[in-house]
């Protein structure tokens, strides 16, 4: 008998799942647990609990000690913060490299390669100019790098220098330019090391900063379960569904601003669109002042964008990719927007 912990077996193709109305409209058996949809809230005619071929969602709930979307969402990681004798800002941090095993929806399980033991690794933030250290230990059972977007010397760019399984490496230089970066393993087969979770999102704020506003990281990803090089579930932030599930609150009238990132692996591109309103898209964010003005974008993987919108009208509104298939196969959510409190 198969353990409730195994993979999904070989029937959980992603054409299977949309041909049974996929993840989270009539469920699938996957690794011991069936996916459905109980539904967002209490719909008319509806019991709580009952599945609904209107909604996408999945059910019960990620094990205890899972990795969190919602805590990652607004995490922002300034490392460990000094002064050097020249009065330029450093950061440290620490990333060690293991195998393990990750949640992707209840009850569905994938072996990752991760940066601290999850996918995304952390969102790491700085300021332009500051000094960036980051002591990298790989204790993964293949050899890895880190490769951070932006501006470096050539011996800090991760490209040529794997890291072997037990050993350490020390990358530092100067963060910029400011813009919504990402780091990820460039060691080969790179499709393989990022694809397994090896990546996450590099923020350097202008030195004036941005606007006050109430701000997310959002990376787009997607997971191969069964290994046959085309992605069964989809989600941002690596768990199908789970803003759907679990809306994101956020307050009308209130700026909003969204670091998207995408690393979507085995697909040209991944989207994002938002419902009932439109969003100023500054594309990798290294501009403050030009921007489209639009309620999709599409990107290719390593492409990112900073979004930024204001809702004007109360209540839920749907985000996801708008290539169906991705939302139907969990890259879906939804923003619930409340009214200020008088």
């Amino acid at each position: 008998m198969a353990r409730k912990r195994d993979l999904v077996d070989q029937s959980m193709t992603r054409r299977n799942l949309l041909k049974a109305g996929a993840l989270g409209t009539v469920g699938a058996a996957a690794a011991g647990t069936v996916l459905a949809l109980p539904g967002l809230g209490q719909s008319p005619g509806n019991q709580a609990g009952q599945a609904s071929h209107h909604d996408m969602m999945t059910v019960g709930h990620l094990s205890p000690g899972s990795f969190d979307p919602n805590a990652f969402l607004t995490h922002f990681d300034a490392g460990l913060v000094s002064e050097l004798p020249s009065g330029q800002v450093l950061r440290e941090y620490e990333f060690i490299a293991e195998d393990r095993e990750i949640e992707v929806a209840p009850g569905v399980f994938y072996p990752a390669w991760t940066y601290n033991g999850q996918v995304p690794g952390p969102t790491i933030r700085c300021t332009e100019g500051d000094r960036i250290r980051v002591r990298f230990i790989n204790r993964g059972s293949h050899s890895h790098s880190i490769h951070f977007h932006g501006m470096h010397p050539s011996n800090m760019d991760g490209a040529f220098e794997p890291v072997n399984p037990g050993r350490s490496f020390v990358y530092e230089f100067n963060a910029e330019p400011f813009g919504l970066h990402l780091y990820h393993c460039h060691t080969v087969p790179i499709k393989r090391h990022i694809h397994k979770g090896l990546y996450g999102a590099f923020i350097v704020d202008p030195k004036a900063g941005r606007p006050p506003a109430r701000e997310m990281v959002m990376v787009m990803n997607g997971f191969d379960t069964n290994f046959d090089n085309e992605n069964e579930v989809y989600a941002v932030n690596t768990v199908a569904f789970h803003y759907q599930k679990y809306p994101i609150r956020i307050r009308q009238g209130e700026l909003v601003r969204i670091y998207v990132v995408n690393v979507t692996e085995f697909d040209l591109l991944n989207s994002f669109h938002i419902h009932g309103n439109l969003f100023r898209l500054y594309r990798t964010g290294t501009d403050l002042t030009r921007y489209e003005w639009t309620d999709v974008v599409a990107l290719c993987q390593g492409e990112r964008a900073v979004l930024e919108f204001t809702y004007n009208h109360p209540g839920p509104f749907m985000f996801h990719a708008h290539q169906s298939e991705f939302a139907e196969l969990g890259w879906s959510g939804v923003f619930l927007v409340e009214a200020p409190h008088v």
